[in-house]
């Protein structure tokens, strides 16, 4: 349960106003998962079952809630050190992405500038949005629907602009008290044996690859959209594709910012993180759907 009530928090402190703008920028979303499976392919060669290696690979979302999601369904034995990777690495986003995002993409690249033209999105669209989100999501990836369901409920918490006290508590006091009771419950399952092992460093070092493949994942994609706009658009904004919101965004902006400081991403980068957030909980619940019958 924790999760689901975290995520209805999450929810209502998002505003899926740049991604609704600029509709486009759920591509890079999706890309931004491929380390996801990547990581997955990768540890089941180091000796880990399908459904160990599925749940290390969700560390890739960086998505603490959906982290633990997964791995309470499928590896629920490795929910301690993957709990403690997810949400780790999410803090070290700054560390990790800029060398991946400088790697993939010349000086020239990150210099591309990218005017942003606020297009006003209708109450009737953000309202509708999370209901339509929340019903295709049921239709295709069921298994997906406990989690995106309770990010979309918070999110219509927000706009519905008539719960106004409900939104409050549930971006501040319901994500502080749950906070500290998900760190209680998952510390009490970190016992020597099973945390204190060799496999528990395996996860904390095939964390840090999931990030980096995400991020590398992301920026190829924002190249191949930027050959198909012309040198156009800027290529970082494809590391904000993961679910790390808003550090991912702020990261892609200042990275830019460190070549020429009157280049402003922020709010595409929003837009991609946004999508990130949807994109990691479908990640999650194609993972569970993939392997939830299987051994």
């Amino acid at each position: 349960m924790f999760p689901l009530l975290i995520f209805i928090g999450v929810g209502a402190m998002t505003d899926f106003g740049p991604l609704l703008e600029n509709p486009r920028m759920a591509l890079l979303g999706a890309a931004g998962q491929f380390g996801i499976f990547g990581t997955l392919l990768l540890a089941t060669f180091f000796g880990y079952t399908i459904k160990e290696s599925a749940s290390i690979g969700i560390i890739g979302s960086a998505d603490g809630p959906t982290s633990i999601y997964v791995a309470s369904k499928l590896a629920p034995h490795m929910l301690g050190p993957i709990a403690v990777a997810a949400y780790s690495y999410m803090s070290l986003v700054p560390v990790i992405q800029p060398p991946v995002m400088r790697l993939l993409t010349t000086r020239k690249q990150r210099l591309i500038k990218m005017p942003y033209t606020s297009r006003p999105v209708s109450r009737v669209t953000r309202v509708l949005f999370p209901i339509v989100v929340t019903l295709l999501t049921g239709i295709l990836v069921p298994l997906a629907t406990p989690l995106i369901s309770m990010l979309m409920f918070g999110n219509l918490l927000r706009e519905a602009l008539v719960v106004e006290r409900l939104s409050k508590a549930a971006q501040n006091e319901l994500v502080n008290v749950v906070t500290i009771f998900l760190g209680l419950a998952i510390g009490s399952t970190m016992v020597a044996e099973q945390f204190l092992t060799l496999k528990t460093i395996g996860i904390i070092v095939m964390g840090v690859v999931a990030f980096a493949l995400d991020t590398a994942g992301g920026v190829l994609f924002g190249q191949l959209m930027r050959i198909l706009s012309g040198n156009r658009f800027n290529p970082l904004i494809g590391a904000a594709g993961i679910s790390a919101f808003p550090m991912s965004a702020r990261v892609v902006h200042k990275v830019a910012q460190e070549e020429d400081f009157s280049n402003f991403l922020l709010m595409h980068a929003m837009g991609a993180n946004t999508a990130g957030q949807i994109g990691s909980v479908l990640a999650g619940g194609v993972v569970m759907a993939l392997l939830s019958g299987g051994g």
